[in-house]
């Protein structure tokens, strides 16, 4: 079929390559001067399967209102009289309960493990170099309380069969010879030895390229104007750059999905949770990282990327606001020379938001539509880079007519008919 794929960031980029090598003829539509320039450019660098999990559980309602009076909190709230907004989030407190905690975790780990073994294969078939590191995650608790309260996370993942460390001072340093100037700051941790890293824009822009030898096509600088439906499938987009038609359209606009959504009366809960980073320069390299720290205090992920660290964290939610606050790079400056001082060149350190697209219950949104050619594969939240990879081959397997090697049909638009 002619396929055309709306949205140029790595999930977009992933479902091109994988429908390109199911043997369909796909073109690429992004506003953007080239791949992977909003969302997927400057994230925290994590490909952390153990840790795919809702943010509506039992519990965050309370631990909401402490990060917001949090000097460094990881919650920021800016209201605005945005119905969109107001919804989302009261269908995610209806979310925050142990019962739909259990089974939406339940539809996001297999996908996020089929992923990293789905971009393994890739890594082993084509070559694609992205400053990619295999050396787990590790989960760094300041306070006692915080490393007793992983119960319920092992138990989870003892459930999905995920390998696991609990460490304590000793063992973290261990595994990041960088905080052994500050263990009094931590008490222990939980790594997951089996979680990578990696530079999510640079492999977003090497798949491309991959994906141009396939004969995909990338038209960028493109705006989309309007979806002209006719009955029962997508007829026609007017464009910036004219009409364009397929025989297939793959909605993949990260947070910019439910609009156009709404557009063509299929609307989706899918709204944006703004995150922020740091990347800076490595200055000794023994006192950085050597993977991904996650410091549960301020829910900031530190995280080496080649001669680079990676610092992202902060859940703001502020509608479509790109505006750079001073206040959540002082957060993230805060953790990471806490724990890794003298590490990276703060001063050189560039500054960066993206638009996270979040659904109320967490799983992303992936498969068919009540429009006969229309797909989705968005609503990704924090594991955009975790989950692309499984979710381009599952979507390209569904739009190819083939059984998709994991169970997906709970991750489908469904599921808010129930």
């Amino acid at each position: 079929m002619k396929i055309m794929v709306l949205g140029g960031g790595v999930i977009g980029v992933t479902t091109a390559y994988f429908l390109a090598e199911a043997g369909h003829e796909v073109t690429v539509l992004d506003r953007q001067k080239g791949p992977a320039l909003e969302t997927s450019f400057a994230n925290a660098g994590e490909i952390s399967p153990g840790y795919a999990s809702p943010w509506a559980g039992p519990g965050i309602p309370l631990k909401a209102i402490k990060w917001l009076l949090m000097k460094h909190g990881p919650l920021v709230v800016r209201p605005a009289f945005d119905p969109h907004m107001w919804t989302w989030l009261i269908k995610m407190l209806r979310n925050c309960t142990a019962e739909r905690y259990a089974i939406n975790k339940a539809r996001m780990v297999p996908l996020a493990e089929y992923s990293r073994d789905t971009l393994k294969a890739l890594r082993e078939a084509t070559g694609i170099a992205y400053d990619e590191r295999t050396q787990g995650t590790l989960q760094l608790f300041r306070t006692q309380k915080q490393l007793d309260g992983t119960g319920g996370d092992v138990e989870v993942l003892k459930k999905y069969g995920v390998p696991y460390e609990i460490l304590d001072q000793d063992g973290c340093i261990a595994a990041e010879p960088g905080l052994a100037g500050v263990r009094e700051k931590f008490v222990g941790g939980l790594r997951l030895p089996h979680d990578e890293t990696g530079d999510c824009k640079m492999f977003t822009d090497r798949l491309a390229e991959l994906c141009v030898a396939r004969g995909v096509k990338f038209e960028y600088d493109v705006t989309i104007w309007r979806i002209i439906r006719s009955r029962n499938r997508i007829a026609n987009l007017s464009t910036s750059k004219g009409w364009k038609a397929a025989d297939a359209y793959v909605m993949a606009l990260g947070s910019y999905s439910a609009g156009f959504m709404r557009r063509v009366k299929r609307p989706i809960p899918v709204y944006p949770v703004k995150g922020y980073s740091i990347t800076v320069p490595i200055k000794d390299a023994a006192a950085a990282p050597v993977s991904t720290v996650m410091d549960e205090t301020y829910k900031v992920a530190i995280t080496r990327l080649g001669n680079r660290i990676r610092v992202g964290g902060t859940a703001e939610i502020s509608g479509f606001d790109l505006r750079l606050h001073e206040s959540r790079r002082r957060t993230l400056e805060h953790s990471v020379g806490d724990l890794f001082p003298g590490a990276g060149a703060m001063r050189d350190a560039t500054f960066w938001c993206g638009l996270r697209p979040m659904t109320p219950d967490g799983p992303p949104l992936i498969g068919r539509t009540e429009l006969s050619n229309l797909y989705l594969n968005t609503g990704h939240g924090t594991l955009g880079w975790t989950m692309a990879c499984g979710s381009g081959k599952v979507l390209a397997d569904i739009i190819s007519s083939r059984v998709p090697d994991i169970d997906v049909r709970d991750l489908a638009q469904e599921r808010y008919f129930r």
